[in-house]
């Protein structure tokens, strides 16, 4: 091969392994939001899409005239720990309401569609929603912000303009919710029925090992660590994760996935972005002292608070530890980094990653 023929499949090959780490980062890609983006697995879609069905078994759906690229993962473990930006219960419920109003009606306003909105609450005897209350109209809020985000809405003042082919394809799940009677029905696929049992062990490991912070053998199946151990699955695993542009590191306890340029990386830890972050950090120096009962971790944080009065005012009244401690908990359990088992919180071995050295002179 030629020289350009050789800077040519280089460049290819960096390409592709850029749009697989987009969409993973961020799995609904509009171009409004990053046309560069968009643009580039418009030009290598199909490498791209072959990458996600041979080593994941998800589903790519580029659309070049509507403007988007829609990654449909699914697992057989609905992590908790991974919402929508500051999304609880009440704004996922905001949420498909939302959408099932604009599927009717995509040009509103958006007093119009909160007003829809709180009738179709009233209608499905669902919790209140009362637009002019404060927590309402913020949950509200929040809702509209988020699709905005996706491309999937764009408002102009208080006129909203609905995008109806990309919220059809907000919903990842391969089975649709009106058919099914049990949540775990929605993540049933077909495709695994017949097929054997080696085409389940690629496409679960895979998942686990790029969709997961860090994975410990001891929550892999018997299956997934046969397949890992292996000389075809290895070899499949270290090319699937080399073409994606990133490295497979293994340790004694897991193995942990490594993005160099952090495009794959929806959420960074350590970061100073939110205070339940910068409290995480803290309270894994408690935990390399050892495991800790949850109260004991409240008090952590209700001694950081009240040395910092000035800092994280949202923790600062009544509740403010608990509620501090909970989220720093919550994080380290979503980055594998700890673990909480019975109200005691115990340290991962991942966390070593985030020891505190001391340094002699």
């Amino acid at each position: 091969m030629s020289r350009t023929g050789n800077q040519l499949a280089r460049l290819e090959s960096e390409e592709v392994a850029r749009g697989v780490r987009l969409l993973l980062a961020r799995p609904l890609l509009a171009a409004v939001q990053d046309p560069d983006g968009f643009d580039l697995i418009r030009r290598r879609r199909e490498p791209i899409v072959k990458w996600f069905d041979y080593y994941c078994g998800w589903r790519v759906h580029v659309e070049p005239r509507a403007g988007y690229a829609r990654l449909f993962k699914t697992t057989q473990r609905p992590d908790r720990t991974r919402p929508a930006p500051n999304f609880d219960r009440r704004r996922y419920m905001l949420l498909c309401l939302t959408c099932a109003e604009l599927l009717s009606a995509p040009t509103t306003t958006t007093e119009a569609l909160a007003d829809k909105v709180k009738q179709a609450v009233k209608l499905e005897e669902l919790p209140s929603f009362d637009p002019d209350r404060r927590a309402d109209r913020s949950a509200f809020d929040d809702v509209l912000d988020f699709l905005g985000q996706l491309g999937a809405v764009e408002i102009n003042e208080t006129h909203l303009r609905a995008d109806p082919v990309i919220i059809t394809r907000l919903l990842a799940a391969p089975v649709s919710p009106s058919i099914v009677d049990r949540v775990e029905d929605l993540t049933h696929e077909n495709r695994y029925e017949n097929a054997h049992r080696s085409l389940w062990q690629r496409h679960s490991t895979m998942r686990r090992l790029i969709d997961d912070p860090v994975v410990y053998k001891e929550d892999l199946t018997a299956g997934q660590l046969a397949f890992l151990s292996s000389p075809t699955g290895r070899k499949i695993v270290q090319t699937g994760i080399g073409l994606a542009g990133c490295t497979l590191e293994e340790r004694a306890e897991g193995f942990l996935v490594v993005d160099a340029d952090a495009v794959a990386t929806d959420t960074r830890f350590p970061d100073d972005d939110s205070h339940a972050k910068v409290a995480a950090l803290l309270l894994l120096d408690r935990l390399a002292r050892g495991p800790a009962r949850f109260d004991d971790l409240v008090e952590e944080a209700r001694e950081l608070l009240t040395k910092f009065r000035n800092w994280a005012k949202a923790y600062q009244s009544d509740g403010g530890a608990g509620r501090l401690a909970a989220d720093g908990v919550a994080l380290l359990e979503a980055f594998g980094l700890a673990r909480n088992e019975n109200g005691t919180v115990r340290r991962l071995p991942a966390a070593a990653r985030y020891a505190v050295e001391e340094l002699h002179d």
